[in-house]
């Protein structure tokens, strides 16, 4: 149980201190810290020997903007640093085109959009190429010559397909 109206020592002060900053969802400030102790409290002395005891540690008390918090010491941030790939989802007409490029390969951009029945954003085809879904197959002999384009064995692996005779055929749709 806690009363305010107990005058605690030093040593309690920064103990009540240490457990406000390590719980606090945010930097405190002095004053903040202060209006959870009782009266009379030396904040800043409780604050000076928090930062001295861990001082060197693998985490320190820092002030920043005026606020107080524990951050992990500079020399371990890279131990705190987690690689890892965030998955991207593919947008509705990102799917379409992906769709019509597996099934009407190779093609081009014209025939997709003549398909789908809407222009493409040179994004959506982007996003594919850089996912590796789909690649560049080679040029039309047309006016024009325009760049045709292919799905890609990586496309096969992520839909967990052997060949691209596996895709569903309309009977299956």
């Amino acid at each position: 149980m806690s009363d305010l109206s107990f005058q605690p020592d030093e040593a309690e002060i920064e103990r009540r201190v240490e457990a406000l900053l390590f719980a606090a969802a945010g930097p405190l400030t002095a004053a903040e810290i202060a209006a959870r102790l009782p009266e009379n409290c030396n904040v800043a002395r409780a604050i000076a020997a928090l930062r001295a005891r861990y001082e060197g540690r693998g985490v320190e008390l820092e002030c920043v903007a005026d606020r107080w918090r524990f951050r992990t010491a500079p020399d371990l941030a890279f131990m705190m640093t987690q690689e890892r790939e965030e998955p991207r989802r593919l947008s509705k007409a990102a799917l379409e085109t992906l769709a019509i490029i597996a099934y009407h390969q190779p093609v081009t951009r014209a025939e997709i959009e003549s398909v789908r029945g809407v222009s493409i954003s040179k994004g959506t085809l982007d996003l594919l190429l850089e996912m590796g879904f789909v690649r560049l197959r080679g040029r039309r002999r047309t006016p024009g010559r325009p760049v045709t384009y292919a799905t890609t064995d990586r496309f096969l692996e992520h839909f967990g397909l052997a060949t691209l005779y596996d895709l569903p055929g309309v009977q299956e749709m």
